[in-house]
């Protein structure tokens, strides 16, 4: 789901007109950007999300997001009371959120202003598929674009199959209309499991749950220390040593 925006290499030989402006007006251009981009951060309506939401949506690592936001290569808006500082969260809007995906995957070879310019142009062209940063180099914005778009419904979908209810499991997350813990599937996958091992043991339980689980998992991990699957009560065996249907009855799961 989470490909590469493409680039094509193009000759033009008229020059732009931000490439023929004096350097004092390209640098004015540059700050008024920047400063529009600030106030739309600030003020913005757009559906907001956290750096580990961003990081689930987009298929990039935390750490580059969080990166990416410390390099102030997007902006972010900040939320919370503003007299407590250390209580405000960051969160990046959708439009940040292709600014993150196209960057992660091609600012390496962009300098701080062939990346502004670009990113300059994707938001004057919301519905262009390929959007020119410079004289030698188109992007893909569409396939960027659409990746961003499937993820976040993808999203949505796995708020609505994921549940939490104090009165069942103490308000661990479930699969809705079950009593299956989400986290401790998630950690059975990662320890090892088969797809194909879990659904046996969870018929109730689909590929598509599985893989909204991954995703729910990772734009909300649990606070403090993670806990193993011991500690969830739960003893992960093979199949040839036992399935996971039978460890999950033992433990009082929905199956």
């Amino acid at each position: 789901m989470h490909g590469t925006p493409l680039m094509r290499h193009k000759r033009v030989h008229a020059s732009t007109t931000i490439m023929s402006a004096t350097p004092l007006a390209r640098s004015a251009a540059r700050y008024i950007f920047s400063l529009r981009r600030y106030i739309m951060a600030t003020i913005t309506t757009e559906r907001l999300f956290t750096p580990r939401e961003a990081a689930a949506v987009s298929g990039i690592a935390v750490r580059a997001v969080n990166n990416a936001i410390d390099k102030r290569v997007v902006l972010v808006v900040r939320t919370g009371d503003a007299k407590l500082r250390k209580k405000l969260t960051r969160k990046l809007s959708e439009g940040s959120l292709l600014r993150l995906k196209v960057w992660h995957s091609i600012g390496g070879v962009l300098t701080r202003e062939r990346r502004e310019r670009l990113f300059a142009e994707i938001e004057a062209r919301p519905t262009e598929r390929h959007v020119k940063a410079d004289n030698l180099l188109i992007v893909d914005v569409g396939e960027a674009r659409d990746e961003i778009a499937a993820g976040v419904r993808d999203l949505d979908h796995a708020r609505k199959a994921i549940v939490q209810n104090k009165d069942v499991l103490g308000g661990e997350p479930v699969f809705a209309g079950t009593r299956i813990p989400v986290r401790a599937i998630v950690a059975m996958l990662d320890a090892g499991a088969s797809e194909e091992e879990i659904l046996e043991g969870y018929p109730k339980l689909d590929s598509r749950l599985l893989s909204l689980a991954r995703l729910w998992v990772a734009a909300h991990p649990p606070r403090g220390r993670p806990k193993s699957l011991k500690d969830r009560g739960f003893a992960f065996k093979s199949r040839t040593e036992g399935s996971p249907r039978a460890i999950a009855r033992n433990h009082g799961a929905d199956a």
